[in-house]
Protein backbone atom coordinates (compact mmCIF):
# COMPACT_ATOMS: atom_id res chain seq x y z
CA UNK A 1 0.00 0.00 0.00
CA UNK A 2 1.55 3.00 -1.01
CA UNK A 3 -0.04 4.55 2.68
CA UNK A 4 2.76 3.00 3.89
CA UNK A 5 4.93 5.04 1.89
CA UNK A 6 4.49 8.25 3.32
CA UNK A 7 7.18 9.96 4.48
CA UNK A 8 6.72 12.88 7.09
CA UNK A 9 10.35 14.37 6.46
CA UNK A 10 12.78 15.70 8.36
CA UNK A 11 12.85 19.04 10.27
CA UNK A 12 15.69 20.51 8.32
CA UNK A 13 13.82 19.77 5.13
CA UNK A 14 11.63 22.65 5.99
CA UNK A 15 14.43 25.39 5.71
CA UNK A 16 16.80 23.51 3.22
CA UNK A 17 17.39 25.79 0.25
CA UNK A 18 15.56 23.23 -2.08
CA UNK A 19 12.40 23.10 -0.43
CA UNK A 20 12.42 26.48 -0.52
CA UNK A 21 12.95 27.23 -4.01
CA UNK A 22 10.39 24.56 -4.78
CA UNK A 23 7.88 26.37 -2.98
CA UNK A 24 9.14 29.74 -4.10
CA UNK A 25 8.68 27.90 -8.09
CA UNK A 26 4.72 26.56 -6.75
CA UNK A 27 4.07 29.85 -5.82
CA UNK A 28 4.98 31.59 -9.44
CA UNK A 29 3.43 28.80 -10.64
CA UNK A 30 0.10 29.25 -9.22
CA UNK A 31 -0.16 33.10 -9.63
CA UNK A 32 0.60 32.72 -13.24
CA UNK A 33 -2.11 29.55 -13.55
CA UNK A 34 -4.55 31.80 -11.53
CA UNK A 35 -4.07 35.02 -13.09
CA UNK A 36 -4.68 33.78 -16.10
CA UNK A 37 -7.49 31.23 -15.83
CA UNK A 38 -9.59 34.04 -13.67
CA UNK A 39 -8.36 36.80 -15.68
CA UNK A 40 -9.97 35.47 -18.90
CA UNK A 41 -13.02 34.88 -17.07
CA UNK A 42 -13.48 39.06 -15.67
CA UNK A 43 -12.08 39.13 -19.32
CA UNK A 44 -15.25 37.07 -21.11
CA UNK A 45 -17.38 38.98 -18.54
CA UNK A 46 -15.92 43.01 -19.39
CA UNK A 47 -16.58 41.78 -22.82
CA UNK A 48 -20.00 40.45 -23.37
CA UNK A 49 -21.91 41.64 -20.24
CA UNK A 50 -21.33 39.13 -17.50
CA UNK A 51 -21.69 36.46 -20.09
CA UNK A 52 -19.54 33.80 -18.75
CA UNK A 53 -21.86 30.82 -18.67
CA UNK A 54 -22.83 30.88 -21.98
CA UNK A 55 -21.44 28.45 -24.14
CA UNK A 56 -18.94 30.48 -25.76
CA UNK A 57 -17.71 31.95 -22.32
CA UNK A 58 -17.25 27.88 -20.85
CA UNK A 59 -14.97 27.51 -24.07
CA UNK A 60 -13.09 30.34 -23.46
CA UNK A 61 -12.41 29.18 -19.88
CA UNK A 62 -11.24 25.94 -20.75
CA UNK A 63 -9.27 27.25 -23.24
CA UNK A 64 -7.25 29.24 -20.95
CA UNK A 65 -7.37 27.39 -18.30
CA UNK A 66 -5.67 24.67 -20.05
CA UNK A 67 -2.93 26.30 -22.08
CA UNK A 68 -2.53 28.74 -18.28
CA UNK A 69 -1.74 24.85 -16.97
CA UNK A 70 0.70 24.04 -19.45
CA UNK A 71 2.51 26.66 -18.94
CA UNK A 72 2.55 26.86 -14.93
CA UNK A 73 3.58 23.30 -15.33
CA UNK A 74 6.38 23.42 -17.60
CA UNK A 75 8.12 26.35 -15.94
CA UNK A 76 7.91 24.31 -12.30
CA UNK A 77 8.20 20.88 -13.34
CA UNK A 78 12.09 21.22 -13.25
CA UNK A 79 12.23 22.61 -9.72
CA UNK A 80 8.86 21.53 -7.77
CA UNK A 81 7.64 19.06 -9.91
CA UNK A 82 4.58 21.56 -11.76
CA UNK A 83 1.99 20.73 -9.14
CA UNK A 84 0.41 24.32 -8.78
CA UNK A 85 -2.53 22.59 -6.77
CA UNK A 86 -3.13 21.36 -3.79
CA UNK A 87 -4.71 18.52 -4.69
CA UNK A 88 -2.06 16.85 -6.97
CA UNK A 89 0.19 17.53 -3.91
CA UNK A 90 -1.49 15.41 -1.81
CA UNK A 91 -2.03 12.78 -4.28
CA UNK A 92 1.41 12.82 -4.76
CA UNK A 93 2.39 12.72 -0.73
CA UNK A 94 -0.09 9.94 -0.85
CA UNK A 95 2.00 7.69 -3.11
CA UNK A 96 5.01 8.64 -1.01
CA UNK A 97 6.60 10.64 -3.83
CA UNK A 98 6.88 14.01 -1.54
CA UNK A 99 6.88 14.37 2.45
CA UNK A 100 4.87 15.92 4.31
CA UNK A 101 6.46 19.10 5.23
CA UNK A 102 7.23 19.55 1.80
CA UNK A 103 3.90 19.55 0.64
CA UNK A 104 2.67 21.70 3.76
CA UNK A 105 5.25 24.18 2.24
CA UNK A 106 3.47 23.90 -1.44
CA UNK A 107 0.21 24.19 -0.05
CA UNK A 108 0.95 27.20 1.40
CA UNK A 109 2.64 28.61 -1.40
CA UNK A 110 -0.40 27.39 -3.96
CA UNK A 111 -2.56 29.27 -1.55
CA UNK A 112 -0.60 33.03 -1.37
CA UNK A 113 0.18 32.40 -5.14
CA UNK A 114 -3.62 31.85 -5.86
CA UNK A 115 -4.45 35.05 -3.41
CA UNK A 116 -1.68 37.36 -4.85
CA UNK A 117 -3.01 36.28 -8.29
CA UNK A 118 -6.58 37.37 -7.43
CA UNK A 119 -5.59 40.67 -5.79
CA UNK A 120 -3.38 41.74 -8.93
CA UNK A 121 -6.11 40.86 -10.72
CA UNK A 122 -8.63 43.17 -8.61
CA UNK A 123 -5.99 46.13 -8.67
CA UNK A 124 -5.25 45.75 -12.00
CA UNK A 125 -8.87 45.72 -13.54
CA UNK A 126 -9.75 48.80 -11.29
CA UNK A 127 -11.38 47.28 -8.44
CA UNK A 128 -13.98 44.14 -10.72
CA UNK A 129 -14.99 41.59 -8.87
CA UNK A 130 -12.83 38.41 -9.26
CA UNK A 131 -15.89 35.84 -8.90
CA UNK A 132 -15.83 32.86 -6.69
CA UNK A 133 -16.64 29.44 -7.86
CA UNK A 134 -20.49 28.57 -7.04
CA UNK A 135 -22.50 25.89 -7.90
CA UNK A 136 -25.31 26.32 -10.77
CA UNK A 137 -28.95 26.31 -10.17
CA UNK A 138 -30.14 22.66 -9.59
CA UNK A 139 -26.56 21.71 -8.53
CA UNK A 140 -26.99 20.57 -5.08
CA UNK A 141 -23.79 20.28 -3.03
CA UNK A 142 -22.94 16.52 -2.44
CA UNK A 143 -23.67 16.55 -6.74
CA UNK A 144 -21.04 19.06 -7.03
CA UNK A 145 -18.42 16.69 -4.49
CA UNK A 146 -19.18 13.63 -6.84
CA UNK A 147 -18.23 16.00 -10.06
CA UNK A 148 -15.20 17.65 -8.28
CA UNK A 149 -14.20 14.14 -7.37
CA UNK A 150 -14.70 12.34 -10.87
CA UNK A 151 -12.30 15.43 -12.53
CA UNK A 152 -9.91 15.60 -9.50
CA UNK A 153 -9.55 11.79 -10.49
CA UNK A 154 -9.07 12.40 -14.26
CA UNK A 155 -6.58 14.93 -13.44
CA UNK A 156 -4.34 13.24 -10.99
CA UNK A 157 -4.14 9.74 -12.49
CA UNK A 158 -2.91 11.54 -15.70
CA UNK A 159 -0.22 13.30 -13.55
CA UNK A 160 0.45 10.03 -12.02
CA UNK A 161 0.52 8.28 -15.77
CA UNK A 162 2.63 10.98 -17.73
CA UNK A 163 4.53 12.40 -15.11
CA UNK A 164 4.99 10.40 -12.28
CA UNK A 165 5.42 6.88 -13.08
CA UNK A 166 9.06 5.74 -13.47
CA UNK A 167 8.23 3.56 -16.75
CA UNK A 168 7.20 6.99 -18.15
CA UNK A 169 9.65 7.01 -20.56
CA UNK A 170 9.42 9.74 -23.21
CA UNK A 171 5.52 10.22 -22.23
CA UNK A 172 7.03 12.47 -19.07
CA UNK A 173 7.53 15.14 -22.19
CA UNK A 174 4.15 15.17 -23.32
CA UNK A 175 3.21 15.56 -19.31
CA UNK A 176 2.16 19.30 -19.55
CA UNK A 177 0.06 19.13 -21.94
CA UNK A 178 -1.41 15.86 -21.26
CA UNK A 179 -2.47 17.56 -17.66
CA UNK A 180 -3.44 20.77 -19.75
CA UNK A 181 -5.62 19.23 -21.84
CA UNK A 182 -7.46 16.75 -19.08
CA UNK A 183 -7.82 20.28 -16.97
CA UNK A 184 -9.39 22.35 -20.29
CA UNK A 185 -11.87 19.03 -20.94
CA UNK A 186 -13.02 18.83 -17.80
CA UNK A 187 -14.13 22.22 -17.44
CA UNK A 188 -16.14 21.76 -20.84
CA UNK A 189 -17.93 18.98 -18.76
CA UNK A 190 -18.37 20.02 -15.53
CA UNK A 191 -17.81 24.32 -15.88
CA UNK A 192 -21.79 24.81 -16.24
CA UNK A 193 -22.52 22.59 -13.25
CA UNK A 194 -19.80 23.93 -10.17
CA UNK A 195 -17.17 25.79 -12.72
CA UNK A 196 -14.86 22.58 -12.32
CA UNK A 197 -12.61 23.80 -10.12
CA UNK A 198 -10.14 20.00 -9.48
CA UNK A 199 -7.78 22.71 -7.52
CA UNK A 200 -8.64 24.43 -3.80
CA UNK A 201 -6.21 26.68 -4.02
CA UNK A 202 -8.33 28.01 -7.53
CA UNK A 203 -11.28 28.40 -5.88
CA UNK A 204 -9.54 30.02 -2.02
CA UNK A 205 -7.66 32.97 -4.05
CA UNK A 206 -11.94 34.42 -5.31
CA UNK A 207 -13.01 33.11 -2.65
CA UNK A 208 -10.51 35.14 -0.16
CA UNK A 209 -10.67 38.42 -2.01
CA UNK A 210 -14.62 38.40 -3.08
CA UNK A 211 -15.00 37.10 0.66
CA UNK A 212 -17.58 34.30 -0.52
CA UNK A 213 -17.74 31.47 1.00
CA UNK A 214 -20.68 29.74 0.41
CA UNK A 215 -20.58 25.81 -0.21
CA UNK A 216 -16.56 26.48 -0.56
CA UNK A 217 -16.05 23.22 1.47
CA UNK A 218 -17.07 21.43 -1.52
CA UNK A 219 -13.74 22.42 -3.96
CA UNK A 220 -11.25 20.97 -0.91
CA UNK A 221 -13.21 17.67 0.03
CA UNK A 222 -14.08 16.79 -3.92
CA UNK A 223 -10.58 17.40 -5.28
CA UNK A 224 -8.79 15.75 -2.20
CA UNK A 225 -10.91 12.42 -2.65
CA UNK A 226 -10.58 12.57 -6.04
CA UNK A 227 -6.43 12.85 -5.91
CA UNK A 228 -6.41 10.09 -2.87
CA UNK A 229 -8.34 7.34 -4.59
CA UNK A 230 -6.05 8.23 -7.92
CA UNK A 231 -2.49 8.08 -6.27
CA UNK A 232 -3.86 4.48 -4.72
CA UNK A 233 -5.23 3.19 -8.10
CA UNK A 234 -2.13 4.63 -9.72
CA UNK A 235 0.54 3.35 -7.53
CA UNK A 236 -0.96 0.27 -6.03
CA UNK A 237 -2.36 -1.28 -9.65
CA UNK A 238 0.11 0.12 -11.89
CA UNK A 239 3.61 0.84 -10.39
CA UNK A 240 3.48 -1.32 -7.53
CA UNK A 241 6.23 -1.63 -4.55
CA UNK A 242 8.89 -2.89 -7.13
CA UNK A 243 9.13 -0.26 -9.36
CA UNK A 244 8.37 2.56 -6.74
CA UNK A 245 11.15 5.35 -6.68
CA UNK A 246 12.11 6.13 -3.10
CA UNK A 247 12.43 9.27 -2.23
CA UNK A 248 15.55 10.80 -1.68
CA UNK A 249 16.38 11.58 1.74
CA UNK A 250 20.28 11.96 1.67
CA UNK A 251 19.80 16.18 1.18
CA UNK A 252 17.94 16.41 4.98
Amino acid sequence: MPINRIAVGTPGEASHPDSLRAALAEFISTLIFVFAGSGSGMAFNKLTDSASTTPAGLVAAALAHAFALFVAVSVGANISGGHVNPAVTFGALIGGNITLLRSILYWIAQLLGSVVACLLLKFSTGGLETPAFGLSSGVGAWNAVVFEIVMTFGLVYTVYATAVDPKKGNLGIIAPIAIGFIVGANILAGGAFDGASMNPAVSFGPAVVSWTWTNHWVYWLGPFIGAGIAALVYDNIFIGSGGHEPLPTNDF
